[in-house]
């Protein structure tokens, strides 16, 4: 393809001559020496890969004819070519271009949206993610774990729930998807948990006097009531309790640990649910005692990480829940919701079982 030989390759090469006149722009000066690549989304067909690792700079100096005549290059992988180019001029979504009339679809964002504005890991390219990195580093939230930031538990795998944002801030997409263990599903959840993260803070100035909590919505409810609550010169009622600070807990361990675990956790507290012992649990889902134990290990396991803080608060609230003499059911209550989140008299399903043992043996 060294000379245009149809209509439509002039408009291509039209459009090649136009977008690299734009690309030389001092404007582009910070971009121009980043590799073709960059701008690649990875469910992009027919990508020049012969241009990939070379850089814009490169590319720009090569006389269109040459670079049509790269072998492996035809008209296809230059109208790639030609769209990874507009997408370098762009710095979240592509708009209408010159390459409209020789494209059956319209542009496609790579803004990490679908064209009904849902996320689409398929649809981040490395501008995008650099994108969202920076807004983490101005709000310098780098500490914060990837479990207390991401929509559900459910979905990331439990190995990454505490680390921290900063391990995947200094890295590319390419970098990430070269780690050990870091398949197409682990890195589609950090992605998701970036662009969150991106979506929240990235209209607010890092020195505009606002803050943002970063912190899952049931959580969030439950801190501002107790605060609310202490603020009184009464305690609450053992209804307020349940509706505003057990409720909101069992719908983030529904969120995070699943259905099952969410249920056994309501009947353990007579809260939504029958109050039910281990030992009918077991029996009604027909798994031993100590599955029943393990599962409600979970409730810990979520809140250690949605919720770092809980302890301390919750045994704070306690200590104001004696001092103002509330209710003796919301005392037991809230002990019992203490000790189900944050267990102290033990520390594994082992001892749970030694106890159980313990304790049918001192009945006989």
């Amino acid at each position: 393809m060294a000379k245009p030989s149809s209509a439509d390759d002039v408009k291509l090469m039209s459009s090649y001559e136009t977008v690299r006149a734009e690309l030389l722009a001092p404007q582009f000066a910070d971009r121009i020496d980043k590799p073709l690549a960059f701008w690649a989304l990875p469910n992009d067909r027919r990508l020049p890969t012969a241009f990939l690792g070379r850089t814009l700079r490169d590319l720009l100096s090569t006389p269109y004819p040459q670079l049509a005549a790269t072998a492996g290059i035809g008209r296809k992988k230059l109208l790639t070519f030609v769209k990874l180019l507009v997408r370098a001029t762009k710095d979240d979504v592509l708009g209408p271009d010159a390459l409209n009339e020789m494209q059956a679809q319209e542009p496609e964002p790579i803004s990490g949206l679908d064209e009904m504005g849902n996320f689409d890991p398929n649809r981040v390219s490395e501008v995008v993610w650099a994108s969202w990195r920076e807004t983490a580093r101005r709000h310098a939230i780098g500490q914060e774990l990837l479990g207390r930031l991401a929509p559900s538990l459910a979905t990331l795998p439990t190995v990454i729930w505490t680390t921290p944002l900063s391990f995947y801030l200094d890295k590319t997409l390419g970098e990430i998807r070269q780690l050990k263990t870091h398949g197409e599903k682990r890195v589609n959840v950090v992605l998701e948990v970036l662009y969150t993260v991106h979506q929240m803070l990235s209209h607010i100035e890092k020195d505009s006097g606002l803050a943002v909590r970063l912190s899952p919505r049931n959580i969030a409810a439950v801190e501002d009531w107790m605060g609310e609550a202490r603020s009184r010169p009464y305690p609450p009622a053992i209804g307020e309790v349940e509706q505003h600070l057990v409720e909101p807990l069992m719908r983030q361990l529904e969120i995070d640990a699943g259905d099952t675990v969410c249920k056994l956790a309501r009947g353990r507290l007579g809260v939504g649910a029958p109050a039910e012992s281990v030992r009918n649990q077991s029996k009604s889902l027909g798994v031993t005692r100590a599955r029943i134990y393990q599962l409600l290990e979970e409730c810990n396991h979520v809140m250690t990480v949605r919720w770092p803080e809980g302890r301390r608060l919750l045994d704070d609230f306690a200590q104001w829940l004696d001092e103002s003499y509330a209710s003796a059911e919301c005392a037991n209550m809230l002990a019992s919701l203490r000790e189900m989140l944050y267990p102290l008299k033990f520390d594994s399903v082992a001892e749970h079982l030694r106890a159980d043992a313990q304790g049918a043996a001192v009945a006989e």
